[in-house]
């Protein structure tokens, strides 16, 4: 599958760079830049990608503002913040504004790229120090015991169902499957939906999944 990709920065030459590097990969394909959070919302609608790649501090609509206003028009589009920053002010709107993932710009490119792919499924992929940061923020300590819905949520991920899957199974929102999953990783002391899996089953918090 080809993962069709909207780049928003305020700076061209990172645009340039990053249209540049992920047009090496089959998979992924370019179909738009936007300078700003306004042309950013113009763009999703025009092109329709799978992913958006968002800056966060941009002139005029933030990042943040523009995530919310793309994911309440077109839920289907994913949001990955890729940005400089990695402090409480601005991990946490993004997240709550619907951003599926947040990076940050030392990203190397494979995991980037990785995280894009995953980001297209639906799943949420953090940086280490976002997860770091949602752990003092959630105050849930690595080690926490994982509720009966979190566990649930986690087995439905080891079944490789992706978030939007995952709500209509246990009707509740994709919002909701993220906040689970945010809250999962924290208490695994992980940041990815595999690391969580593959630390659940060693600890016997779940079991092998079978379909």
């Amino acid at each position: 599958m080809t993962v069709h990709i909207l780049i928003v920065d305020d700076h061209p030459v990172v645009r340039f760079g990053l249209r540049g590097m992920l047009e090496t990969y089959d998979d992924l394909r370019v179909v738009g830049e936007a300078g700003s959070g306004d042309e950013a919302i113009v763009l999703a609608t025009a092109t329709r990608p799978d992913v958006v790649l968002m800056d966060l501090r941009m002139p005029g609509t933030d990042g943040t503002a523009a995530t919310a206003r793309i994911r309440q028009e077109h839920p289907g589009i994913r949001v990955l913040v890729l940005t400089t920053y990695e402090g409480d002010a601005d991990i946490l709107p993004a997240i709550e504004a619907g951003a599926t993932g947040y990076l940050l710009k030392d990203t190397p490119i494979g995991t980037l790229t990785d995280a894009i792919r995953a980001a297209a499924r639906g799943e949420t992929v953090l940086a280490p120090p976002v997860a770091a940061r949602l752990v003092t923020h959630m105050q849930a300590p690595a080690g926490e015991q994982l509720t009966p819905r979190e566990v649930q949520v986690l087995g439905l991920v080891a079944l490789g169902l992706s978030n939007s899957e995952i709500g209509r199974q246990l009707y509740i929102g994709e919002a909701t499957v993220k906040t689970h999953l945010l809250r999962t990783f924290v208490k695994l002391g992980v940041n990815d939906r595999t690391a969580a899996v593959t630390v659940a089953l060693s600890r016997g918090v779940l079991t092998s999944p079978h379909r």
